[in-house]
């Protein structure tokens, strides 16, 4: 069982959203005005907020795909975590960084849902934390399987968001909420 972490220190995660990663998603421009408007509320509160970014051989470090999505701009002295898997906490600094700033409840935004959102999501919750994902601040491309069949974006936050509504872990809560209605005083 993993450690339940005492206390109720939020920390927002902006997860991925770099114009390369967006590209070709639902509704990219509505999530990352959604995702600044959460940075926006958490930074005002002095809730922390940590950025993940995604580097590997498709999105390489350095390009314009692998920039931040308008109008996405780490904070001076935001940290910045470099990943290339899709739990953020995979081969990362992340945990440290977390540690660093005393967080025990991470509120979760970002690129890709139905990837890097869901294994982040679930990483969070095994290592103790609880957990926030914001429901109008991911976002997914459609999955095509080699059937033919298509599992449409806005079906895939649907799902995610169930999930994370329902899922259970000892001593820990998972929730989804609407980047207005996340409590970013509580704790902070």
């Amino acid at each position: 069982m993993a450690t339940v972490r005492e206390g109720n220190q939020r920390v927002l995660l902006v997860v991925d959203v770099q114009v390369g990663v967006l590209d070709g998603t639902w509704e990219p421009e509505r999530v990352a005005a959604n995702v600044a408007r959460a940075v926006e509320r958490a930074r005002a509160h002095g809730v922390p907020v940590l950025w993940v970014q995604h580097d590997d051989d498709e999105l390489v470090r350095g390009t314009p795909a692998w920039q931040w999505m308008p109008p996405l701009v780490p904070g001076e002295g935001e940290a910045v975590v470099h990943k290339r898997f899709n739990s953020s906490f995979e081969d990362t600094l992340l945990e440290e960084e977390l540690t660093k700033l005393g967080a025990t409840h991470v509120v979760l935004a970002g690129a890709a849902t139905n990837w890097c959102i869901r294994a982040t999501a679930y990483a969070a919750l095994h290592r103790g934390y609880d957990l926030t994902k914001l429901d109008d601040a991911p976002t997914p491309g459609p999955i095509e399987f080699r059937d033919g069949r298509v599992v449409a974006a806005e079906d895939i936050v649907r799902e995610l968001n169930a999930v994370m509504g329902w899922v259970s872990y000892p001593g820990r809560a998972s929730a989804v909420a609407a980047t207005e209605e996340v409590d970013f005083g509580a704790g902070a």
